[in-house]
């Protein structure tokens, strides 16, 4: 069942979702070589609670029976997705993708974004580069009277032009009261292809795209998703609203990369 949202409910997202981006904005100051990812972890715990939000992430179940043990998700190298914090250093050339949820009054919010740990190589930051131009490719499609599938169409044809892996068995989706809703948003597809997109749907998207193919497994805490062939993988996401003429991103990496400016000077 897919809900469109009242404008009240777009602002009540769009809280959750600039903390999130907030959440991120504070790991990006403490990322480098040496930090461990279950350090981040504990700092974006405890500034999601600090502002009153809960980390939707922490306790998640999976289809097997487990539940995620963290507040973050944080996806190093051949990681593509569902990364456990763990006490392994990130080390120099290293990236690392944060996912990132909150529920904050009712409402949720949820964002990912990959840093670069240290300098990293060319070809690795084409990547980043690449991935992050695909989300916003998506983006530019999400208004009213086109399909789902000009997003995913969008996204997978930017980054296989770029040579690269779009990942399909993890997708983007509808977003409210619950962190996952329908519809599912893939980041591939058929230009005019899916569900007719109307004024108020709040969807999350997603690229996750991988240096290599795009064949990928799961590691055996039923968590992880790696890529098959060890190649790097990015991905960064957006909530956005629907709206006539240009979607209503909900979400923000404007602090990140103000953090991320600064560190570089």
């Amino acid at each position: 069942m897919v809900y469109l949202k009242t404008d009240e409910e777009v602002e009540l997202l769009r809280s959750a979702n600039l903390l999130v981006g907030e959440t991120l904005a504070e790991l990006a100051k403490v990322i480098k070589p040496g930090v461990t990812t279950k350090q981040l972890n504990t700092i974006a715990d405890t500034f999601i609670r600090d502002n009153g939000a809960i980390p939707t992430f922490l306790g998640y179940p999976n289809p097997y029976g487990s539940s995620f043990p963290a507040s973050i998700c944080t996806s190093v190298n051949c990681q593509v997705v569902h990364g456990i914090p763990n006490d392994t250093p990130l080390a120099e050339g290293d990236i690392v993708s944060i996912d990132c949820g909150t529920q904050l009054n009712g409402y949720c919010g949820d964002s990912c974004y990959t840093f670069a740990v240290g300098e990293i190589s060319e070809d690795v930051k084409k990547l980043l580069e690449t991935t992050k131009e695909s989300l916003y490719k998506g983006i530019e499609q999400a208004v009213v009277g086109h399909r789902l599938g000009d997003i995913s169409h969008a996204i997978q044809s930017h980054c296989e032009s770029h040579g690269y892996g779009v990942v399909r068995e993890f997708v983007g989706h509808g977003i409210g009261k619950n962190m996952h809703e329908d519809p599912q948003v893939p980041n591939y597809g058929r230009r005019g292809n899916g569900m007719l997109l109307k004024n108020g749907l709040c969807i999350a998207i997603e690229p996750m795209i991988t240096m290599g193919t795009k064949d990928i497994y799961m590691q055996e805490d039923h968590w992880g998703i790696v890529t098959r062939d060890k190649k790097v993988a990015a991905h960064y996401e957006h909530t956005v609203c629907v709206r006539k003429g240009q979607a209503d991103i909900l979400s923000s990496f404007e602090k990140i990369e103000k953090v991320l400016r600064e560190k570089s000077l």
